[in-house]
Parts: structure tokens; sequence; C-alpha cells
């Protein structure tokens, strides 16, 4: 295949097939894994966002192959699939055009702006699209620390809001978790309308991961989506400590 691909490791948790329309990412989180991925320093990472040449050619092309093919593609690993680029491009709406015509399963995770994503839900909906939303506090000052760029916390309520409103497939990406008692937080607020859950810890900061107790975390957080008769899954370096 030209652009969609395999995850493997931890990305493998999230879904079979992936692809990433965009190199780069402008939301500035702190934790992004992206840069060290892609051999990049954190600021040329998120100072330069661009298409991916040909991309959408190339997705087409893959797409084809894959006809009938069951396995989700995910939008996307190491970009969002709705940062600012998409309002002017419409890589993402081009792309989930395709999967309709196709007849694929897909599904986007994003931190990105109502104002970007609204206009695409009725699409979202014809293709029987899954849309994520990493949502990993309820203080917007956390948030802004944490994701200086993304969108606020309550611009991505509403658009997890609206799309359950729609039947719209819903799900949260709670990773990483920082803070606890934000990540409970979250999922008190957002249940009514979040169909699912996947949970994981912060890595590679062992300044911030070594100030909390996991073990306590991870049993707080099962017993809460449990009273909420949650559908949800904890992510192997959270479940197996």
């Amino acid at each position: 295949m030209n652009v969609i691909y395999e995850p493997k490791g931890r990305a493998k948790e999230y879904s079979d097939l992936a692809c990433n329309l965009y190199m780069g990412c402008p939301h500035g989180c702190k934790y992004c894994f992206a840069p060290a991925c892609m051999r990049k320093s954190p600021d040329q990472w998120h100072s330069a966002t661009t298409p991916r040449r040909n991309v959408i050619d190339l997705f087409r092309k893959d797409a084809q192959s894959l006809r009938g093919d069951q396995r989700k593609i995910l939008f996307s690993f190491l970009s969002d699939p709705y940062q600012p680029m998409e309002e002017e491009l419409h890589l993402t709406r081009q792309a989930l055009e395709i999967v309709k015509f196709y007849r694929l399963k897909s599904q986007v995770l994003t931190k990105g702006l109502s104002k970007y994503i609204l206009p695409d839900l009725q699409l979202m909906k014809d293709a029987g699209t899954e849309l994520g939303v990493t949502l990993c506090f309820m203080d917007d000052s956390k948030r802004q620390e944490w994701e200086p760029e993304a969108a606020p916390v309550r611009d991505r309520l509403a658009t997890l809001k609206a799309a359950h409103e729609m039947g719209i497939y819903t799900w949260v990406s709670l990773e990483p978790v920082i803070d606890p008692q934000e990540a409970l937080a979250v999922i008190r607020t957002a249940t009514p309308f979040v169909d699912f859950w996947k949970v994981g810890k912060l890595n590679h900061m062992k300044a911030v991961e070594e100030g909390i107790d996991w073990k306590a975390f991870r049993q707080q957080v099962q017993d809460l989506l449990d009273k909420y008769h949650a559908n949800y899954y904890i992510k192997n370096d959270l479940r197996n400590l």
C-alpha cells in the first residue's frame, strides 16, 4: 500500500490500519510522540505542517485495493486530520468520500476545533465513520498548559455532543492520563454522549509518571466506567501494571 499502513506496537491497540494525510501538527502538545518518531525536534514538527504529496490519489489507489476489507482505517496517528490547514485543503473530507465510495470502515481521532469538524458530520454519518476526540482534562487551563494550540475543552465536548445527537458513533481517547482526577472528571462529564472509551497512561515523562499511583487510578477508572455501564478499553501499559 502507498499511504495506508498497518500500525505496530502500542499504536496497534488503536487501529488495524491508519493513514496520515498531513505531516506536522500545530497543536504543540507537550507529550507528543510524533517528533521522535519522525526524527524532528518538537519545534520543527509543530511549526511546519504540510499535506503529503499526492496523498489523495495514493489513498484512492489503496482504498480500491482494500475494497471489502473490514479493518478500520484511523485518521490519524502522527498528525491531526482536522488541523487548520484542513479548512482550506479538505484532505480529510476527500479521504472520507473515498472511504464512503469503497464502503470501507474508518475512524477519526482529533483535537481540532469544531468549526473544522462539524461541516463533515453528515459525511461521517453516511460513511459510517466513528468520531474520536482526545480529551484528557476538564480544566481548560491545564489543557492550555499541555495542549496549547489544540481546541478548548468546551469546544471538544460540543463536537462530541453534536456528533452523538446525529447518531454518529463517538469515542474518547483518554490518553495520556496526566492528572487522574481530571481524567475521572472527563468521564463524569462526557459519558452521556460517548459510546466508547480508550484509556492509557502517560509514558516517556518519568518526572510526571512517578508522581501517580497508576494501579490505584486503574481501579478508579474501571470502577467509574463500570458504574456508568460504559464500553471501554484499558491500554496494555496501564492494564498490565
